[in-house]
C-alpha cells in the first residue's frame, strides 16, 4: 500500500477496454517486453496495475509523438536504379 492508497488493479477485459489490443498482441508485446508485466493474484486470476498501464501510454506518447502507420512504403522514384554515364 502506498501513502495515497492501494493501488487500482486492472482485470484483462479492462486492460483491452482501454488499451485497443487483442488479446494475442497484449500476450505479444507482454512477453517481447513492450508492454507493463501482469501479476497474478490467483491461479486462474491475473491483473495488471493501473499506473503502470498510464505510465506506458505516456511513454508511448513521448517516444513518438508524430508516428505513422505501418511500414512506409516507397515511392517508384526510390525504385528506379541511378543512371550511370557509360552503363548500357
Amino acid at each position: 500500500m502506498t501513502a495515497s492508497g492501494p493501488r487500482r488493479m486492472l482485470l484483462e477485459e479492462q486492460v483491452l477496454d482501454a488499451i485497443p489490443f487483442s488479446k494475442t498482441t497484449l500476450w505479444r508485446m507482454e512477453k517481447a517486453g513492450k508492454f507493463p508485466r501482469s501479476t497474478y493474484i490467483s491461479p486462474n486470476r491475473r491483473v495488471w496495475h493501473e499506473d503502470e498501464i498510464i505510465a506506458w501510454q505516456n511513454a508511448v506518447d513521448e517516444r513518438q509523438p508524430h508516428r505513422g502507420r505501418g511500414f512506409k512504403k516507397r515511392s517508384p522514384k526510390a525504385d528506379a536504379a541511378p543512371a550511370t554515364p557509360g552503363a548500357r
